[in-house]
């Protein structure tokens, strides 16, 4: 039986919640003082929202969106997921950004080009919960709690309850018949 955190994939399930402590664990490990955390909307900035009150950091985080510089803008229109907030300088930084999903790496790349129109970071690192494979463009985490293949016409998400715990939610895109 699958709970309600734990999606089923075929026989491998999914706890976002034990994935969030693998990516706690590597933070603890990798970040400095001045490290930056930068949360991609959604998903991303709420990893970081919960990373900074777990880590007792005082430094601010920041969110960043992708909407206005995806390549399939035209197609996708203006995301309601959030605007660029970055409280600290950009250029020079040592930034650690994080994501939920990483799948074909457009993402990353609309949010890198969106992180160098606010200035120049001396280093960028991106970590994740779930790396999915299926890359377009030559984009890596430095650090996935877990790493798994769906097929193309699934996608993953997370989730956030009302108190705060994580789940992953499993769409099933519909193929049109021959």
């Amino acid at each position: 039986m699958t709970s309600p955190h734990s999606p089923a994939m075929g026989s491998l399930m999914l706890d976002a919640e034990a994935l969030y402590k693998e990516l706690l664990r590597y933070a603890q490990q990798t970040i400095t003082s001045t490290t930056q955390l930068v949360g991609v909307t959604s998903g991303g900035a709420w990893l970081v929202e919960r990373l900074q009150h777990d880590l007792n950091r005082s430094l601010p985080s920041g969110t960043i969106s992708s909407s206005m510089h995806r390549d399939d803008f035209s197609q996708r229109g203006m995301s309601s997921g959030g605007q660029t907030v970055l409280p600290f300088d950009v250029t020079g930084a040592d930034i650690l950004l994080f994501d939920d999903v990483l799948y074909t790496g457009r993402t990353i790349r609309a949010v890198v080009n969106e992180l160098f129109d606010y200035g120049r970071p001396q280093r960028v690192q991106l970590a994740v919960l779930v790396d999915r494979g299926g890359r377009e463009l030559p984009i890596h985490a430095e650090f996935a709690a877990a790493r798994l293949v769906l097929p193309t016409n699934q996608s993953l998400a997370l989730a956030r309850s009302e108190s705060g715990n994580f789940s992953f939610e499993v769409q099933t895109k519909q193929t049109k018949a021959s």
